[in-house]
């Protein structure tokens, strides 16, 4: 029953699929190091910001808006403002 078992991994159509998919898994783990890697970068970036008198929290906050379209960025200005205005922060 073994060698039946053996035999049938060792078929050209298993074998592909076999190492397909640890190429696949491969690829993943170094992108997923690439990932770690740059998000290590990009944490020195807002410490050395920081280092240099800038507020990082604020910067996070300017750097996500400026991955937004303008009209999205101000619906959402202005959807916040009506909130402030609401709760008699304005």
């Amino acid at each position: 029953m073994a060698t039946a078992a053996a035999a049938k991994d060792d078929q050209p159509a298993h074998r592909f699929a076999k190492d397909q998919l640890k190429a696949f898994v491969e690829r993943v783990e170094r992108l997923e190091e690439e990932k770690k890697a740059i998000a290590d970068d990009i944490r020195d970036v807002y410490a050395e910001a920081k280092g240099n008198g800038f507020d990082v929290k604020t910067l996070r906050v300017v750097v996500r808006l400026r991955k937004q379209d303008a009209n999205e960025r101000k619906e959402q200005e202005a959807i916040l403002e009506t909130y402030l205005h609401a709760l008699g922060m304005l």
